[in-house]
């Protein structure tokens, strides 16, 4: 079977064949298969919620696994915006959650995606 297809157990008693390494997700040990994506370690380790919009700071996780809807961006060894599904797992990485857009800062007044244009254009405006 490709690997592509493997099924992976869940759990804290979950054994998969093959070396296993070590990584950080914000300050916490995870223990994960070598050869697997820092998204699928991290859904392994029971972990959901990979980053919060920037507008309305809506939890986001893994959606496609495929690199196309960009719901697992995480900030891994200090880079924002990588996508977890995309990128395998390393001994030693550091992994965070995404708090909003890398950079952008949004006005405090934003409630709602709605708000967002006004909110940035008074925020401009004071430039």
């Amino acid at each position: 079977m490709p690997r592509a297809f493997r099924k992976f157990e869940t759990g804290p008693d979950a054994v998969n064949a093959g070396p296993l390494v070590v990584f950080d997700f914000e300050g916490r040990s995870i223990t994960a298969a070598a050869g697997l994506s820092v998204a699928a370690a991290l859904l392994v380790a029971g972990v959901i919620e990979f980053r919060s919009t920037p507008a309305s700071g809506s939890k986001r996780g893994p959606y496609c696994m495929m690199g196309a809807c960009f719901d697992c961006l995480v900030e891994i060894d200090a880079r924002d915006n990588q996508q977890a599904c995309m990128t395998l797992i390393r001994a030693g990485m550091q992994v965070r959650r995404m708090r909003g857009a890398a950079g952008v800062q949004v006005a405090p007044s934003v409630t709602s995606a709605a708000d967002a244009p006004a909110a940035c254009v008074q925020a401009n405006d004071d430039d």
